[in-house]
């Protein structure tokens, strides 16, 4: 064996298994401000804090976005906005404005979505993020071929089933 064969299986046995990526809207990130006497909107909390919690320990990778930043710095309740904005920090990768995030945020539009959900989505598919964490029913009703729309509760429902 030569050594370009060395190297190249050695480099295949150290290959890394890429993380799922994940992006979380400002309504996962708000979710655990809601009423939590509703059994669906506690069972949420729980689940983004646990995706969080993964996020935290390295399981998964976290994107932040320019638009994240955006909506969160208009939330009226500073503790909220505070403890929002130090996830910041823990991402990944901070996808900033492009006029191809704008390009295809005008595409979901057409498609009913709201503009600040269009640019949140378009931010998470062009950091090629595995999912759009959401709480929305709007949104996670939406079919969009380029990300998987799930809620945390999905996601943690398809995890431990792979």
């Amino acid at each position: 064996m030569d050594l370009i064969e060395k190297h190249i299986e050695n480099t295949e046995r150290k290959a890394v298994p890429q993380k799922t990526k994940i992006y979380l809207d400002n309504c996962c990130f708000n979710r655990p401000f809601d009423d939590q006497t509703q059994l669906k909107i506690h069972l949420e909390t729980q689940a983004k804090l646990y995706v969080q919690e993964q996020i935290l320990k390295g399981e998964f990778d976290f994107v932040w976005s320019y638009i994240l930043e955006y909506e969160n710095m208009q939330n009226p309740f500073e503790i909220r906005r505070n403890s929002i904005i130090l996830w910041k920090e823990i991402a990944i990768e901070t996808v900033v404005e492009s006029e191809n995030i704008l390009l295809f945020a005008e595409v979901l539009k057409t498609k009913g979505i709201k503009t600040k959900d269009a640019l949140h989505i378009s931010c998470a598919v062009a950091a090629k993020c595995d999912y759009y964490l959401t709480t929305d029913k709007k949104l996670l009703n939406k079919n969009i071929a380029e990300i998987d729309v799930i809620s945390p509760i999905e996601l943690l429902t398809r995890l431990e089933v792979e």
